[in-house]
């Protein structure tokens, strides 16, 4: 008898502890309820009487708030936190402000933190689920996810594609989640960008890294470029703007060496004229308003995956 797939897990952590199976469970799940956006009345009961908490210590627009339209396109009671407004700025440490947000019982608290790991820390604090909306540069599952999904939307399936990531690579917890979501759906993965913006060992996570933007995008399936994460170096580590657009710019000129059909991604904010330019991000190929779409319908599989599902959860 064959055995029936349930989805385990209590938090969201990052791509690194999913399955192939998860992953595919995950966005199986989210074309579902892709179909409630779409709707005149755009609300179903499924979460209601769950309490969601977004408590985000950096700036965001789209996670922030595709979750939280996520959360009340469910149902949920939602409520959002900023460490701004937060008792962080009266010295609180993080992990009493989370125990105090346990002590009001919510269902889930989905994080953004500065600091790699955080997510992880306060599931051994709490026993509220944790969602990992972007730790450091650790990871960004949901980023990873969205990306995904739009990817098999137009491409059927990700086995055998190239994918190209060109940018600050180091410094992306977006790069880290995606290049562990493609490869396990069998891709290959291809990065290219300055020297001062890769790591070492990118191999041992399934990359390949190239020498040149020009061989990461020969051939490629698809081109995502990533911001420069200039809020995370201590220093500037290109000497300008304007020479990364030259030479790291995703332009026309560099896409004839792309497919035809090859996708055109960013996972926002885009920096027009810097990492692609703007008749790039407006024209044929690009599929970043589609990622936007995407996010808030991975994001409510998500939730309903960790809390509108009782029982069988094991971490």
């Amino acid at each position: 008898m064959k055995e029936i797939y349930r989805f385990q897990h209590k938090h969201i952590l990052g791509i690194e502890q999913f399955s192939v199976a998860d992953i595919y469970h995950i966005l199986d799940t989210a074309v579902s309820f892709k179909e409630i956006s779409n709707r005149s009345i755009k609300k179903v009961p499924t979460l209601k009487g769950k309490t969601v908490i977004n408590f985000f210590f950096e700036p965001s627009t789209r996670t922030r708030l595709s979750f939280e339209i996520a959360a009340k396109r469910m149902s949920a009671d939602t409520f959002n936190i900023s460490a701004s407004t937060s008792s962080a700025q009266k010295g609180e440490t993080l992990i009493d402000t989370a125990c105090n947000l346990e002590a009001m019982k919510p269902d889930l608290i989905i994080i953004r933190h500065g600091s790699s790991g955080v997510p992880g820390l306060l599931t051994r604090h709490i026993d509220a689920s944790i969602i990992n909306a972007g730790d450091g540069t650790h990871e960004h599952p949901s980023q990873a996810l969205l990306d995904t999904m739009t990817i098999r939307e137009h491409k059927g399936s990700l086995e055998g594609l190239k994918i190209a990531l060109v940018g600050d690579i180091a410094h992306s917890r977006v790069a880290h989640s995606n290049i562990l979501a493609f490869t396990k759906l069998g891709a290959e993965v291809r990065v290219a960008g300055p020297a001062t913006f890769m790591v070492p060992h990118l191999d041992l996570l399934g990359a390949r890294v190239c020498s040149s933007v020009e061989e990461a995008v020969t051939d490629a399936d698809v081109v995502m470029a990533l911001r420069i994460q200039q809020e995370r170096q201590d220093d500037p580590l290109i000497p300008s703007l304007r020479e990364y657009a030259q030479f790291y710019g995703i332009n026309h000129s560099l896409l004839q060496h792309a497919k035809p059909n090859a996708l055109i991604m960013h996972p926002g904010p885009i920096n027009r004229g810097v990492e692609m330019n703007p008749d790039v991000a407006d024209g044929k190929g690009s599929v970043i308003l589609e990622q936007v779409t995407n996010g808030v319908a991975v994001r409510m599989a998500l939730l309903y995956l960790i809390i509108g599902q009782e029982g069988g959860k094991t971490e």
